[in-house]
């Protein structure tokens, strides 16, 4: 265990040893995703684009479902080691690893058998509904592989090997991007599987590497033992790291149903942006959870000076980072809208739809230093609110009122006010958890 690096490391060299392999597995990460986005986009079919943006939310809804077993144990892991209570990390992430393989595979029944209505629900008409059906499909067919991966990727930080977790994540992504062009001409559905192939190499990846390399944590079946205030308290935490991607799959779906009407151009449009968008997204959640175990593990250890200074670090890296990152894309907006769309119009309304989402990134840095420090210390209240609020219900209220008073306007400013008024309660409610947490 690298106590020297949770313990005695200067703070922000710590953090940035931690979050910075996160970082670098979520740019590659960003990258198949573009090559993915790419691909489809240069087909010059709007349909087929838009199809694959509506079924977008699935795969996410998956993203979401791994957040419980790998946000909630990671979270309780290292706790747990700050404690040098080793042995019930070990039995946790045990759990973690087996609970995960279960859900993936009740989702896909679920999936399946639910396909019609699902399509129906996320908006597809007689125009999208066979690209986005290809895309659930084969989607839907990997999620096991897919939920799987987020619990190894996010308990190997835990242990400090936060390069090993970025080596995971980007050799599904490199195998992605390798397959993508292949299957291409599948359309949606090889975009799918080419995903799907690329979580499975992962997955093999983390299994060898947790047998091999892990002093704690474990994929041996028979330390399989929990009690029900330890599966509990994964839960606590790691239902609201998944509501915070739920909500995300609920956010565009609301976006996309709002949008229909004013064409699906304007759907096309948005699903480019938002890719754009997760290039500052995707940087920002590796600093925020890549720091994450740091928190959690002082934390345990109760050394409040050391975890005053994380959080501080946090927050002015990740507020700085969603600064830079806003101005940096809103200025190359037209050469990277141009990277994906053909049409002078659509290039058009992704490009302002893009710089509109993009004021909203400081306030998106303080929700997600917020959340990631409230699951690290185990508050899933707070974690519950802020993971609910962003692209749940603050954003449903916001989008259902800006719709109607300013129309297409409206629906694409909906998501950085819901920002603002999401970073709003995330200071209050850490300043109230910090006033009494630092007064004991």
């Amino acid at each position: 265990m690298e106590n020297e690096l949770f313990e005695k490391t200067k703070v922000s060299k710590a953090y940035m040893t931690l979050a910075l392999p996160v970082v670098l597995g979520m740019v590659v990460s960003l990258i198949y995703n573009m090559v993915d986005t790419f691909f489809i986009a240069r087909t010059g079919n709007t349909a087929l684009i838009a199809g694959v943006s509506l079924g977008t939310p699935i795969f996410t809804l998956m993203i979401a479902l791994g957040d419980i077993f790998g946000v909630g144990g990671s979270s309780v892991i290292s706790r747990l080691f700050g404690k040098k209570e080793y042995e019930d990390g070990r039995r946790i992430s045990v759990f973690c690893f087996y609970a995960a393989i279960a859900v993936g595979i009740a989702v896909s029944i679920i999936l399946l058998a639910a396909k019609q209505p699902i399509l129906g629900l996320l908006g597809c008409d007689e125009t999208t509904w066979q690209y986005a059906g290809d895309y659930y499909q084969w989607i839907a067919l990997g999620a096991p592989f897919i939920i799987l991966q987020l619990t190894p990727n996010n308990l190997l930080r835990t242990e400090g090997f936060a390069k090993a977790s970025m080596i995971g994540t980007m050799l599904g992504a490199v195998v992605n991007i390798i397959l993508d062009p292949i299957f291409i001409y599948m359309g949606a559905a090889g975009a799918a599987i080419a995903t799907v192939i690329g979580n499975i190499c992962g997955d093999i990846f983390y299994v060898i590497f947790m047998i091999k390399k892990c002093r704690y944590l474990s994929v041996d079946f028979r330390k399989l033992k929990m009690t029900g205030a330890e599966v509990l308290a994964v839960l606590a935490i790691g239902i609201p790291a998944s509501v915070t991607n739920f909500m995300q799959s609920i956010g565009v779906t609301l976006t996309n149903r709002f949008l229909q009407p004013y064409g699906t151009d304007k759907v096309a449009a948005m699903g480019i942006a938002l890719k754009i968008i997760m290039i500052s997204v995707l940087v920002m959640v590796g600093f925020a959870f890549g720091g994450q175990p740091l928190v959690g593990y002082n934390y345990g250890a109760k050394n409040k000076k050391r975890l005053s200074e994380t959080i501080r670090f946090a927050f002015l890296l990740e507020v700085l980072t969603g600064a830079g990152m806003a101005v940096v894309l809103g200025a190359a907006a037209p050469l990277l809208v141009g990277l994906f769309l053909k049409e002078a119009d659509v290039i058009a309304v992704a490009q302002q739809i893009l710089r509109v989402q993009l004021i909203g990134m400081p306030f998106v840095g303080i929700v997600l230093a917020s959340t990631c420090i409230f699951q690290a210390i185990g508050n899933g209240a707070g974690a519950m609110i802020l993971s609910a609020g962003r692209q749940g219900v603050i954003f449903a209220i916001v989008i259902f009122c800006a719709s109607k008073l300013a129309g297409f306007s409206g629906v694409i400013a909906s998501q950085p006010v819901s920002d603002f008024l999401t970073a709003s309660v995330a200071v209050m409610i850490l300043l109230q958890w910090k006033k009494k947490e630092f007064a004991k």
